[in-house]
C-alpha cells in the first residue's frame, strides 16, 4: 500500500502498524508468507522452530481460536502517555517473538488499557492523547483523537472536539440482528462494573438502552481474562430470557476472543430437557412460587408408602406379614438419615430385610419349650441372604419405597395436583402426563432431582455396563489389528517377527481406560451435561423475570455465590417474576450483595424515551427513566388503523423499513398469523430469525433486543411493563398502530387520523 493512498502521515503510520499486526496474526495462523511451510521451503530452520513454538503456544492458550473468531478490527485504539510511551489497544493481546516477548497489542482488559476508558481532561491518568482507530477489515478508514494534556500543542488534524464521534457513530449505525461488542466505546461507569471483583453477588440495574447486557457480556470476558486459571476450569454460565436473545448476543464473546462460556435459558438447564413451550401466566405463577419446593417434598414423602393394611411375603413355605407399624418404623429410621429419596433406598432395604429376618427367625428358630433362640449369628446371616434373593421382597420394597425419576415424579404430580395445592392452583397447573415440558417445569425437575438424589448402586451398575461395552469394543479393535498383522506375515517365514502389534503392548481393558481419559470436551460442554456442575461465575440477564423456583436452581449451580445479575424491576412482566433484588437475594446471601445502577440511555432517542416514560408515569408518577444521550429530531407517531389492521401494518412496514438495518413489528401473539400472511418475507414463531430485515415479535420476545425501527401494534392489550419494553426497542424511529382503546398516556399523543 503506497503512501500516496493516504492523505496524511498519521493514517499511513497507523496503516503500517495494522499491516504489521496482521502479518503477525497470519504467521501464527500459518496461512501466509512467513508461515512454517515457507520457512521450511527457505531452509530457515530457526524461523521454522520459532513459528512452530508460537503456533503451539497459541493453540494451547486458546489464542489461535481467538484469532480465528476476531478477524476485523483487532486494533481499535491507541494511548499516548506524557512519558512518551505509546500503547495500541485491541480486542486481544499479542506479543513479539523476541526474547522479552514485548507487547505489540495490549488487550483491552489489561490494567494498562484502563486509561483508554477512564481518562478525562480533568483526570488524564498520565495520557496526553487518546486515539480511536476505525477500520474497514484490515484498512484504516479514519482516526479520532482526543487531547487530554491541554498544554500539548501538537495537532494531527484528526482531533475530535467533543470526543463523542466514535460513540455516536456506533449508536447511529444500522443494526444487523446481532449484538456488537462495545469494546471501542466502553464508558467510565460501565468500565467500573466490568472490572468489579468476581467474588460475591453484583446487581447491575438499568433502564432500557443503558447497556446492561453489553456490560454483563464484557464483564464475562474480563473475568475470564483476569481469573483465567480458575474460570477456565469451572466455566461461566450466562442465562438469558429466551432462545432469540441468546442468538442475538451469541457473537459478542467470540468477537472478544472468549468461547469457553455456556449460554442457556432456564429451560435448558436440566440435562436432557430443552423446554421451549410457555405456560399460561396463571400456571407459571403457581409453578414459580417458593412453596413449590415444599409441595414437591410432600409428593416425594407420599411415594414412601405404608401397607394397607399388610403385605404378605412367602418365604420357604412361611408367610411373613409386614404391617404398617413395622414398615413405618423402617421408614422413619430411613428418613432420619436425611438422605435424598433414591439414595436412602439402600437404607430402607436394609431395615426391611432386618425386619423380615427377625420375623422369620422368630418363626422357625425359637425353642417351643423355653422360647430361646435356636439360631446363631451365622444362621441369621444365612436367612438374611436368602431373603435378599426372594423376588417377593423386592416387589414389596418397590411398592413401599420406589426408585423415582424427576421426570416421572413431576409429570405425575402435574397430572393430579389435587391434595397438594388448592383447587384454583390445581386447575391452573393440571395437564396430561404426555404434555411437553415448559420453561416453568424445568426448576421443578431440578428440585425433584435434588429431593430424589441418585442410588449410587444403580449409577455404579450403569457405569460398569458402559465399561464392559467399551472393553468389548476395544477388544474388537485390537482383534482387527492383530488379524491385519497376521495376514501381513502369512506368506513370510518370519511370522514370529520382532515387529510388535497393539496386542503386544496393551490389553483391551487398559485400551478402554485410555479412551475414557481422553475427554476433549470444553468445560462449558461438560457443564451443560452435568446438573450438579458448580460454575465459576454466573451472569443472569433480565434477572427480575426469574421465579423463586428458578433462583433455587441457579443458586445450586453457584455454591460460591459468584454472580452478576442485570435487569430492571420496572420491566418485570412475567407473572412469576420476583422483581425485587432483596426478595431474590436475601434467602441466599442476606444483605451481602452490591448494587449499582446505570443511568444513561445509549439506545433510545429522547423523543421516544419521553413517550415510553409517560406510560410508566401514568401508573407510577415518581418514575425516573434513564437519560438519553441523543436526539434524532424524529418524533414517534400514533395512528388509528380503522377497520383494516393488517393493511395498516403492511403500509406502516413499508414506511418504517430502513434502507439499512432492521425493523421489528411488536404485536400480541394472537395477531401474528394474520399479520404474517399480509407481509411479504416477514417471519413469525417461537424463535424468529433476527437477521431478517423485518421480524415479527411479541413484547416478551423483544426483551433485551434493539432495532433501527419499531412498529408497536395494539398497545392497549399490553400490560404496563410489556408496553414499556415494546416502546423502547428502537434506535431511530417508532410508530404505533391501534384499533382498541389506547392507554391514557398514549391517547393524548395521537398524531394521525
Amino acid at each position: 500500500m503506497s503512501n500516496t493512498e493516504f492523505p496524511d502521515d498519521e493514517l499511513r503510520h497507523e496503516q503500517e502498524f495494522i499491516d504489521g499486526l496482521y502479518a503477525r496474526v497470519d504467521a501464527l495462523r500459518g496461512d501466509t508468507e512467513g508461515s512454517v511451510a515457507d520457512a521450511l521451503a527457505l531452509g530457515d530452520k530457526p524461523m521454522q522452530a520459532r513459528l512452530e513454538r508460537d503456533i503451539l503456544v497459541a493453540e494451547r492458550s486458546g489464542l489461535l481460536a481467538a484469532l480465528n473468531a476476531v478477524d476485523g478490527s483487532l486494533c481499535f485504539g491507541r494511548i499516548d502517555l506524557t512519558s512518551g510511551t505509546r500503547h495500541h489497544i485491541g480486542r486481544i493481546g499479542l506479543r513479539l517473538d523476541d526474547a522479552e516477548r514485548t507487547p505489540v497489542l495490549v488487550d483491552w482488559r489489561a490494567e494498562v488499557a484502563r486509561p483508554f476508558y477512564l481518562a478525562t481532561g480533568h483526570t488524564p491518568m498520565g495520557l496526553r492523547r487518546r486515539r480511536h482507530i476505525a477500520t474497514d477489515g484490515r484498512r484504516v478508514s479514519s482516526l479520532h483523537d482526543e487531547i487530554l494534556d491541554l498544554g500539548d500543542q501538537e495537532r494531527t488534524g484528526h482531533e475530535d472536539p467533543t470526543g463523542d464521534a466514535v460513540l455516536l457513530a456506533a449508536l447511529n449505525s444500522a443494526r444487523t440482528g446481532r449484538m456488537n461488542d462495545i469494546v471501542q466505546t466502553i464508558q467510565a461507569e460501565q468500565d467500573e462494573i466490568i472490572r468489579a471483583p468476581h467474588r460475591g453477588v453484583l446487581v447491575v440495574e438499568g433502564g432500557p438502552g443503558t447497556g446492561k447486557t453489553a456490560v454483563a457480556l464484557h464483564r464475562a470476558a474480563y473475568l475470564l481474562y483476569e481469573y483465567r486459571e480458575l474460570l477456565a476450569k469451572r466455566a461461566v454460565l450466562i442465562v438469558g430470557p429466551n432462545p432469540a436473545f441468546l442468538g442475538y448476543i451469541g457473537e459478542v464473546l467470540p468477537s472478544l476472543g472468549e468461547t469457553g462460556v455456556l449460554l442457556a435459558t432456564v429451560g435448558e438447564l436440566f440435562p436432557g430437557v430443552k423446554a421451549r413451550a410457555a405456560d399460561t401466566p396463571e400456571a407459571a405463577a403457581v409453578k414459580g412460587r417458593a412453596d413449590m419446593a415444599d409441595v414437591l417434598a410432600a409428593v416425594v414423602r407420599d411415594r414412601q408408602t405404608l401397607p394397607d393394611p399388610v403385605l404378605a411375603i412367602e418365604h420357604d413355605r412361611e408367610v411373613l406379614m409386614l404391617d404398617d407399624g413395622l414398615v413405618n418404623m423402617a421408614r422413619e429410621r430411613t428418613r432420619a438419615a436425611r438422605l435424598p429419596h433414591n439414595a436412602a433406598r439402600e437404607y430402607f432395604e436394609g431395615h426391611i430385610l432386618n425386619t423380615l429376618t427377625e420375623l422369620y427367625a422368630e418363626r422357625v428358630g425359637t425353642d417351643p419349650f423355653d422360647g430361646s433362640s435356636l439360631l446363631d449369628a451365622s444362621d441369621i446371616t444365612q436367612i438374611r441372604d436368602e431373603l435378599a434373593e426372594n423376588p417377593e421382597v423386592w416387589t414389596a420394597v418397590d411398592q413401599l419405597w420406589p426408585l423415582l425419576t424427576p421426570q416421572r415424579l413431576v409429570a405425575d404430580f402435574l397430572a393430579a395436583p389435587e391434595g397438594y395445592v388448592d383447587a384454583e392452583d390445581a386447575a391452573a397447573i393440571r395437564r396430561p402426563v404426555t404434555r411437553a415440558w415448559t420453561v416453568s417445569d424445568v426448576p421443578l425437575l431440578d428440585e425433584a432431582a435434588e429431593l430424589l438424589g441418585v442410588d449410587e448402586r444403580v449409577a455404579r451398575a450403569r457405569a460398569e455396563r458402559e465399561r464392559e461395552t467399551q472393553i468389548a469394543y476395544a477388544q474388537g479393535v485390537l482383534d482387527v489389528s492383530y488379524a491385519s498383522r497376521t495376514y501381513e506375515f502369512d506368506d513370510k517365514e518370519d511370522e514370529d517377527s520382532e515387529v510388535l502389534s497393539a496386542h503386544d503392548i496393551i490389553d483391551a481393558e487398559r485400551f478402554a481406560e485410555r479412551q475414557e481419559e481422553d475427554d476433549h470436551r470444553s468445560a462449558a460442554e461438560r457443564a451443560a451435561a452435568d446438573r450438579t456442575w458448580a460454575f465459576g461465575h454466573i451472569i443472569v440477564d433480565e434477572a427480575q423475570e426469574l421465579s423463586p423456583m428458578a433462583w433455587r436452581l441457579l443458586m445450586r449451580r453457584s455454591p460460591t455465590r459468584s454472580m452478576t445479575l442485570v435487569g430492571d424491576p420496572a420491566q418485570t412482566a412475567e407473572a412469576a417474576g420476583v422483581g425485587s433484588w432483596s426478595e431474590i437475594l436475601e434467602p441466599y446471601v442476606e444483605d451481602r450483595w452490591d448494587h449499582t445502577r446505570l443511568g444513561v440511555n445509549y439506545r433510545t432517542p429522547s423523543e421516544i424515551m419521553d413517550l415510553a416514560a409517560a406510560v410508566v408515569r401514568a401508573e407510577n408518577p415518581d418514575f425516573e427513566p434513564p437519560s438519553s444521550v441523543r436526539s434524532t429530531g424524529v418524533p414517534p407517531w400514533i395512528r388509528h388503523a380503522h377497520d383494516d389492521l393488517p393493511g395498516a401494518v403492511e403500509k406502516a412496514v413499508a414506511e418504517l423499513t430502513p434502507t439499512e438495518g432492521r425493523l421489528a413489528v411488536i404485536a400480541p401473539r394472537d395477531l401474528h398469523r394474520a399479520l404474517a400472511t399480509r407481509l411479504d418475507g416477514i417471519t413469525a414463531g417461537a424463535e424468529p430469525d433476527l437477521t431478517h430485515t423485518v421480524v415479527l415479535l411479541d413484547p416478551r420476545q423483544a426483551k433485551g433486543l434493539e432495532f433501527d425501527s419499531v412498529l408497536v401494534v395494539e398497545p392497549g392489550r399490553y400490560g404496563t411493563s410489556d408496553l414499556y419494553v415494546a416502546l423502547t426497542r428502537a434506535t431511530q424511529r417508532l410508530g404505533v398502530l391501534y384499533t382498541d382503546e389506547l392507554p391514557k398516556a398514549l391517547a393524548t399523543r395521537v398524531t394521525g387520523p
